[in-house]
């Protein structure tokens, strides 16, 4: 699944299920269709399954304080010949996703260890690869409740 997020920045959350968490990495710009673009991906804390259909506006002085929504989701299959825990202790996750605005091949490869963990997020070149796409722009609403981030922070 992926959240859009308004804490203290606009960023998107990919969040991938591994051996009963979601763990997690934010995207400044939100995933790309466009095989060329190339996505930092900062990897933050796991998340309980619970998460995944969380959506609303968490309040200031909590972290990741702001609105956020379920932009995407849906299911992904691991495209390696490792388990994915290991994957990512390789530092190179490959998946296909199946969600509702985003489909086909990702990888993810680290590029920097420690506190400052930053990997690639790259659409491989697919039937879901679409240069001229940009779901980030063009579907901007909830897969959950069909709202942004603007009528959530309205509604609050």
């Amino acid at each position: 699944m992926i959240q859009h997020h308004a804490a203290r920045s606009d960023h998107y959350d990919l969040r991938l299920e591994i051996q009963g968490v979601l763990v997690s990495w934010v995207i400044a710009n939100g995933p790309s269709a466009n095989p060329r673009d190339r996505r930092l991906a900062r990897r933050t804390e796991d998340h309980p399954l619970d998460y995944a259909e969380f959506e609303g506006v968490i309040p200031e002085g909590e972290y990741g304080a702001g609105p956020v929504i379920v932009w995407d989701r849906g299911s992904y299959t691991n495209e390696t010949a490792y388990e994915m825990a290991e994957c990512l202790a390789r530092g190179h996750v490959s998946f296909h996703l199946q969600g509702e605005k985003l489909t086909g091949g990702f990888t993810l490869t680290k590029v920097r260890d420690g506190a400052d963990e930053t990997w690639l997020l790259i659409k491989r070149k697919d039937e879901g690869a679409d240069p001229r796409r940009q779901p980030v722009r063009s579907q901007p609403e909830s897969v959950l409740s069909g709202r942004t981030l603007d009528d959530l922070d309205k509604s609050s």
